[in-house]
């Protein structure tokens, strides 16, 4: 289970490039190119991280994950616990890129955690175009078009019950909040199972690098990430 994208060694966990896009692309439906293997500034995608800490540590009723700083490919990745339950990933240098609290309720059920990772990270991959692009053409701006970034800054979510759970996720609102050069970008959603509401959740996304909406850049844009897709797909 998601073996392929990251390799054990010892007590620690190395992630290569090349298999971070593969869950990018394969698993979460995600064409930034800053996941590509050969990015000027490549990252790991957060997806995958809060993928590991479930297969590590178990899927909770209440998690918060909090990203800090992204991670580069090959980088040696301890995934720990504090005295306090708080679990952290950091590197060698004690670098942190992910803090994660938890509470409730906890099953380490591998088919579980499996269906409610690809359930979420499915729904995660969709941030641009389809929730990002309506929302920057509503608010008249947009990332620049050269050098687009988006950072994963956090999420969390509360489940109502853990017991036999097939997860479902659907988005219920989305915000955007510009502030200058920079917007955060509120994505909440519901989880359903079997047709019955058991939780919510939300993503916030942070879009730097502001410049004024252009339509035909932007189409340029989504044409190129369907671009990538089929290409994938084909491949």
């Amino acid at each position: 289970m998601f073996k392929d994208f990251y390799t054990q060694r010892g007590e620690q966990v190395v992630i290569s490039a090349e298999q971070a896009s593969r869950f990018a692309k394969g698993v979460a439906g995600d064409y930034n190119p800053i996941h590509n293997p050969d990015a000027r500034r490549f990252c790991v995608p957060g997806d995958l991280l809060f993928t590991l800490v479930l297969l590590k540590f178990g899927l909770y009723q209440h998690m918060e994950f909090r990203f800090t700083n992204m991670v580069g490919a090959d980088a040696p990745l301890s995934f720990s616990e504090a005295d306090n339950g708080d679990l952290y990933v950091c590197d060698d240098a004690g670098k942190c890129f992910l803090q994660v609290t938890r509470s409730g309720d906890v099953t380490h059920d591998a088919a579980t955690i499996a269906a409610f990772a690809r359930c979420y990270v499915a729904f995660s991959g969709k941030n641009f175009p389809h929730y990002l692009k309506p929302l920057m053409e509503e608010h008249g701006v947009m990332f620049n078009p050269k050098r687009p970034l988006v950072i994963y800054d956090s999420m969390g979510f509360t489940l109502n019950s853990l017991d036999g759970l097939t997860p479902d996720l659907a988005l219920t609102r989305s915000s955007l909040d510009v502030l200058g050069k920079r917007a955060d970008a509120l994505l909440e959603f519901a989880i359903q199972s079997a047709g019955a509401s058991v939780g919510v959740g939300s993503k916030k996304l942070v879009v730097s690098g502001l410049c004024n909406y252009d339509a035909t850049e932007m189409a340029a844009i989504v044409d190129e990430f369907y671009r990538l897709k089929a290409a994938y797909e084909a491949a």
